[in-house]
């Protein structure tokens, strides 16, 4: 089985301790988790929401990411994300350790192919 990263919007850099930020594009930071290694990368957001030249999806994708597990994106971030290959799953919240293992565990919803967040409508 190829090694699978998962990245998470997190609100700080503590790694697996961090909070889920509740909004993909925006958040500090991503948490980058090797499925394989078991290893842990912490990315500043340093997309054109930070003054970078780089949308988040492709940040994302220059680190080798597969899945985004989040709590919630609008209808451009689930585009962006799937023109960059990468799986995106909703409903994340607590910890990125806790989110994480809701994924693994299968707990997360795959967002839909016309997804919309309530606070995207």
């Amino acid at each position: 089985m190829a090694t699978m990263k998962v990245a998470i919007p997190a609100s700080d850099d503590r790694g697996l301790q961090s909070v889920v930020f509740p909004h993909f594009g925006r958040c500090p930071y991503y948490i980058i988790f090797d499925d394989d290694s078991g290893g842990i990368e912490v990315l500043p957001n340093t997309s054109v929401h930070f003054g970078g030249k780089k949308e988040p999806p492709e940040l994302l994708k220059e680190r080798g990411v597969d899945v985004l597990v989040c709590a919630d994106l609008g209808r451009k971030a689930v585009g962006l994300l799937r023109g960059a290959d990468i799986t995106v799953y909703i409903g994340a919240e607590g910890s990125v350790e806790e989110a994480l293992k809701a994924w693994k565990e299968g707990r997360l919803e795959k967002a839909p192919e016309q997804y919309v967040c309530e606070g995207h409508r």
